[in-house]
């Protein structure tokens, strides 16, 4: 088990062990091309620190969408797309720059997932499968054994393109996009126990193309828009106001390290932004990662 990070207390057992100070960004596509290459570039930044993005090494193959999750030591990042939906996943070691390793395969070929970590178990659900169509399935594996993915339970609905935070044993997935188009949902999960999960509340608009970022009390999420929303994770019920990004952006990835969390580029945009999760208010400029649109994120040491 990782050792927890900038003096957050943990609420409960097994709680803040995927904190660290070194946030990861993996994959991704073109910021102006969505029919351009995938990357399979792997960028680190300290979170606790601003300035720009270094590179730390490279994914076994380009792709976007991929699910990203850690346990404070090993970062893992399943499925993507390149040419069609994969079921691959990767993992690194967070502390050592270099290339990921094979890890094992996801239940099902998705990109565009959601993913939580208790810190032991890492849970990918949602995402687009190899037909097109979104899922509502749930997989998990045990993130310091390599191995193959293990059915979980399913999402309320079927979507992609969600966000997903964790805290005190709960993950959370976020809005989404479904048959129907963009919606507010929000489920969450008790990641040590497998089952079906249950309805959270909902966003305060319909939101897709989104990313997460929480400690174990409070989860901030995007919307394609500025806004920022967040919910208290122990607490099942709607979404509240936090503020704004500087700037609005799509398909971004986010990193904690328990105090400070950090929302990726999107799009056009290369801005990195960050936020003190604990006390609400606007986003402030981090630095660059280089543009790009659907790469993943985690976090750890």
């Amino acid at each position: 088990m990782a050792t927890l990070h900038n003096n957050v207390v943990p609420s409960s057992a097994g709680a803040g062990v995927w904190y660290g100070d070194r946030g990861i960004w993996a994959g991704g596509y073109g910021a102006v091309d969505p029919g351009g290459s995938r990357y399979n570039d792997i960028s680190y930044i300290t979170i606790s620190t601003t300035g720009n993005s270094i590179d730390f090494g490279d994914l076994s193959s380009g792709r976007s969408g991929p699910a990203g999750t850690s346990n404070g030591t090993r970062g893992v990042f399943a499925g993507g797309y390149n040419a069609g939906r994969w079921n691959y996943i990767d993992y690194i070691t967070i502390a050592t720059t270099g290339n990921s390793s094979d890890f094992g395969d996801l239940t099902v070929a998705v990109s565009d997932a959601g993913a939580v970590s208790d810190g032991t178990r890492g849970v990918f659900g949602g995402g687009t499968k190899s037909d097109g169509v979104e899922t509502n399935t749930m997989g998990y594996i045990t993130i310091a054994t390599t191995g193959n993915a293990t059915d979980f339970g399913d999402l309320t609905l079927a979507r992609d393109n969600l966000a997903s935070c964790e805290g005190a044993g709960r993950g959370v997935f976020i809005g989404g996009a479904g048959p129907s188009g963009s919606d507010a949902t929000m489920d969450y999960i008790t990641i040590a126990t497998t089952g079906n999960a249950a309805d959270f509340g909902d966003l305060i608009n319909d939101a897709s193309d989104i990313a997460a970022t929480s400690n174990d009390v409070r989860g901030v999420t995007t919307r394609t828009s500025s806004a920022l929303e967040y919910i208290t994770i122990a607490t099942t019920g709607n979404s509240t106001s936090f503020g704004d990004l500087t700037t609005a952006r799509w398909l971004k990835g986010a990193v904690s390290n328990g105090t400070r969390g950090v929302f990726g580029p999107g799009g056009s945009m290369a801005t990195l932004e960050y936020i003190t999760i604990d006390t609400t208010g606007n986003s402030i400029d981090f630095g660059d990662l280089y543009p790009r649109r659907s790469a993943s994120g985690c976090s750890g040491d």
